[in-house]
């Protein structure tokens, strides 16, 4: 005879079956977001209808009950385009009859980037910026210091934006091949120096102003860190009558620049760039805007920096208007290039 124990023991447990997988209703809650755009969402299992309802899905910080299997799968969010935005925001701003502005920004913080325009144009003296980081690389490249002498050429040039010293240094990289070289090194695609001493003459583009940007204020670069902040510091330290362009939309002194203007001997009409970094409402952005003929400098600066607010704009959300800053009128509007 069993006894009671020997009973309960030859009891049989009730199973446990798996819903068919035809029954089991997937209930998605989104629980994390990469900076590139995709949403993570965690599938649960329920038995019951196939049919997924909208209504059905929990909240982000639901978790699923005991005994529920979950997965977490990528969903990707359609990117912004911003090369669009930016067109956009380029096509409010009024251009005089003739008269050409192109724009390139990179926020620093997303990696995201943009750029209207493929045209290319005079530099003036954002040329500069590519010399001293093209000499910087030659020195790198032979294992030395810049001497004392190409130090105080390369202060002079940044921040006075003087051209005697850009001659000076326009020599010792090797002029246009030099710069060329460098270049190639760099990633400008688009960019050639200018003919004998032209160097104000050399011919880019924004997006290769944006890529020389990089260069300098990026970590992925040819230049070393010593390097990148010895450039860095000089565009910090413009002259205040050249404060305007670019840094027209900066937080206060969140800014680094150079600037260019030149007036084109055979028609009279103005080149005026600004590139450079700026911050606005905490965020880096790298940005580069050209522009070729207006009929004065000061005409010239208007539009460069209504379409450098404008281009912020295409990123921050702010209207054009809304923008940060405010220019001074450069002391050396008289004078033919800079």
């Amino acid at each position: 005879m069993e006894s009671p124990r020997t009973r309960r023991r030859h009891r049989s447990r009730p199973s446990r079956r798996r819903p068919p997988a035809h029954t089991a209703l997937v209930a998605l809650a989104i629980v994390g977001m990469t900076a590139g755009g995709t949403v993570y969402v965690k599938a649960r299992a329920h038995s019951g209808s196939g049919h997924v309802s909208s209504a059905a899905l929990p909240s982000a910080a639901s978790s699923a009950p005991a005994g529920e299997e979950e997965s977490v799968q990528p969903v990707t969010e359609p990117t912004v385009d911003r090369d669009a935005l930016l067109s956009t925001a380029l096509a409010a701003v009024t251009v005089p009859s003739g008269a050409q502005v192109s724009a390139a920004v990179l926020d620093l913080d997303s990696g995201e980037r943009a750029v209207h325009g493929d045209a290319a144009f005079d530099t003036a003296s954002i040329v500069k910026v590519d010399i001293l980081a093209a000499l910087l690389l030659q020195a790198q490249d032979a294992a030395r210091r810049l001497t004392a002498a190409e130090r105080a050429y390369a202060t002079k040039m940044i921040e006075n934006s003087d051209n005697d010293s850009a001659s000076a240094l326009w020599r010792s990289i090797g002029g246009a091949d030099g710069l060329d070289a460098a270049n190639e090194r760099f990633g400008l695609t688009d960019t050639t120096g200018g003919d004998g001493p032209l160097w104000g003459l050399t011919r880019t583009t924004a997006a290769d102003q944006l890529t020389l940007l990089q260069q300098v204020f990026g970590d992925d670069s040819e230049l070393s860190e010593a390097s990148r902040e010895y450039l860095q510091g000089l565009m910090e330290s413009i002259e205040a009558d050249q404060n305007w362009g670019v840094s027209a939309v900066a937080d206060g002194s969140g800014w680094a620049l150079k600037n260019g203007w030149l007036a084109r001997s055979t028609t009279g009409l103005w080149v005026v760039n600004s590139v450079g970094r700026v911050t606005v409402d905490g965020t880096g952005y790298l940005v580069a805007v050209l522009s070729q003929g207006t009929a004065s400098q000061a005409r010239g600066i208007e539009l460069v920096e209504a379409a450098a607010r404008a281009a912020l704009s295409a990123f921050t959300g702010q209207s054009a208007s809304a923008s940060a800053g405010s220019s001074v009128a450069p002391v050396s509007s008289a004078s033919p290039a800079g």
